[in-house]
């Protein structure tokens, strides 16, 4: 076994089910390596350079055995903006400049990896994946539109396309039309249990270009053209001053939603083979594939959820499986690059558009309204931002929304745990002595119950208390069953303390956590209320209130 420290689980362990099951994760991912290397208009070359590169380096250096890496749909389509945005204001180095742009979101990868940040990444609502990933869908369908009704892409993206799309179907293209359409229809109808073994959309290419050569020789079907694959040029990292900034955040947003797309699908892995994956070292695996997919012109990439289930169902249990993929795939290409000159675009349009509608979230999609009416705004807000504003605008906004909900209603249950009485209770959980204290007072001390972390959404429940204290001469505050307080409630109690304190009260403080009394003692809150006062029980809080 190689070492652990630096590559993947490789070993010999399972050599017949690996190298299985990376001859038909192969099979699966050349159609789809195609579909989106035109899709994302940098070509089918770059489609299938994606596919090997970042399949090999992911899966030698990832932290997820089963994994299989290559072009995504969500990946393509942020591919496809930025490829659309650079070349139009820099004609000359705006490719370059997209592809340094696989660089940086590979660099990014690797560095949130070091950091041990990989399990952060997925900590967002489901409303909001829902919501984003089902706008990433809508687009790559709205974007393959044009040629699946025979027609170039007018550009523009989404909204330009959906204004050209009067003027798409008065002039369509009824063969490349029936082609798209009879493959949508096998995608949909192909049987699922041969689908294990046979991979509908390789099907597909070969019904669609055997039909384009045969019956619709002469009709002007749009195919790929040759596809000439050798030693890669390699793409130095090109950019100019004035758009650097732009091409970093749009690398962050790639690398970021690589993550997201690889972290996602080792999870689906980890639920079919019972291991877990290391999110921090699949990152970095993920980040080296992507560094080198864009040095020589290549697709950024994720982990692939059709291709790694394959992948395991076909008996896929060490990266060795992943390095047979890429090794098979590229076989595939140097020997058959030359019948990829006669797969018709239309085809390849309809294979894209279903992957897409795959993207498309159904199940929550059909019953969000039933789980909750603020996750449902959430998540058709988050689509609709994605699809007619910006990525990283409609996952911002989202993240922020659904956070400020969450903090509400975590700080509506925080502030039961916030009790004031001046007498005893039985809803307390005080002892026999500490309740003797309290009614050893007499009503003269006015005793605040805090329990559970104390987030900043309680810090207005702390300060409506303070009107309660003037009615008496002497404030307890029982910080003993708090396990975290945070830098503003701290700043609330130390605000209703030095109220009190004004108002001519005493306050004592039982804080038993030596973190939180030397916070407090740093805010100056222990001179104000006397180190004597500040103490480490409840019941020494109360003798020395109640005097004893």
């Amino acid at each position: 076994m190689l070492n652990a420290r630096w590559f993947n689980e490789i070993n010999r362990s399972n050599v017949r089910g690996d190298v299985f099951g990376g001859v038909t994760a192969a099979i699966v991912s050349l159609p789809l390596a195609l579909a989106f290397g035109v899709a994302s208009g940098a070509g089918a070359e770059a489609g299938l350079y994606g596919a090997i590169l970042i399949g090999l380096f992911a899966s030698l250096f990832g932290g997820t055995p089963t994994l299989i890496s290559e072009p995504t749909g969500p990946m393509t389509v942020v591919m496809a903006a930025v490829l659309t945005n650079l070349i139009a204001s820099n004609p000359e180095n705006g490719l370059a400049m997209a592809f340094t742009v696989v660089m940086i979101a590979g660099a990014f990868q690797i560095l949130l990896g070091m950091l041990k940040l990989g399990k952060y990444i997925t900590l967002m609502p489901y409303s909001v994946i829902s919501g984003f990933m089902s706008g990433i869908g809508l687009i790559l369908i709205i974007l393959q539109l044009p040629p699946l009704l025979g027609h170039d892409n007018p550009g523009g993206g989404v909204v330009g396309n959906l204004m050209a799309l009067p003027t798409l179907f008065k002039d369509i293209s009824t063969y490349e039309l029936l082609l798209g359409l009879m493959t949508l229809v096998l995608l949909f109808k192909f049987p699922k249990k041969w689908a294990s073994r046979i991979p509908p959309q390789l099907i597909a290419l070969i019904i669609g270009s055997a039909l384009a050569v045969t019956l619709f020789k002469d009709e002007g079907i749009r195919a790929i053209g040759e596809v000439s694959l050798g030693i890669p040029n390699f793409i130095f990292p090109t950019f100019s001053t004035a758009q650097l900034t732009q091409m970093v955040a749009d690398g962050i947003v790639l690398g970021t939603l690589g993550c997201i797309d690889a972290l996602l699908t080792a999870v689906i892995a980890d639920s079919l083979t019972r291991k877990e994956h290391d999110s921090n070292k699949e990152l970095i695996g993920q980040g080296i594939g992507n560094m080198v997919s864009g040095f020589c012109g290549g697709l950024p990439g994720a982990g692939a959820t059709m291709g790694t289930v394959v992948n395991i169902q076909s008996g896929a249990k060490t990266a060795l499986s992943g390095i047979t993929r890429a090794a098979v795939l590229l076989v595939l290409v140097v020997f058959a690059a030359g019948l990829t000159a006669y797969i018709p675009l239309a085809v390849l349009a309809a294979i894209a558009i279903k992957v897409g509608m795959n993207i498309l979230d159904w199940s929550f999609l059909k019953r969000a309204h039933r789980v909750s009416k603020s996750s449902t705004v959430i998540m058709y807000g988050v689509m609709l931002l994605t699809v007619f504003v910006d990525l990283i605008v409609a996952v911002g906004i989202g993240v922020f929304i659904a956070n400020v909900l969450t903090i509400e209603k975590l700080s509506k249950l925080q502030e039961k745990n916030i009790q004031t009485i001046s007498d005893t209770d039985d809803n307390l959980p005080l002892r026999r002595r500490e309740r003797e204290m309290l009614e050893q007072a007499k009503g003269s001390v006015l005793y605040l119950y805090f329990s559970g972390p104390m987030m900043f959404g309680v810090s207005r429940a702390i300060s409506r208390e303070q009107e309660n204290m003037h009615a008496f001469p002497k404030v307890v505050f029982d910080l003993t069953d708090v396990p975290l307080i945070d830098a503003t409630v701290s700043l609330a109690i130390e605000n209703a303390v030095k109220d009190a304190v004004e108002h001519g009260k005493q306050v004592f403080i039982a804080c038993p956590s030596t973190d939180t009394r030397q916070t407090f003692q740093r805010m100056g809150l222990t001179d104000l209320v006397g180190e004597q006062n500040m103490v480490e029980s409840r019941l020494e809080a109360l003798e020395r209130a109640v005097g004893v």
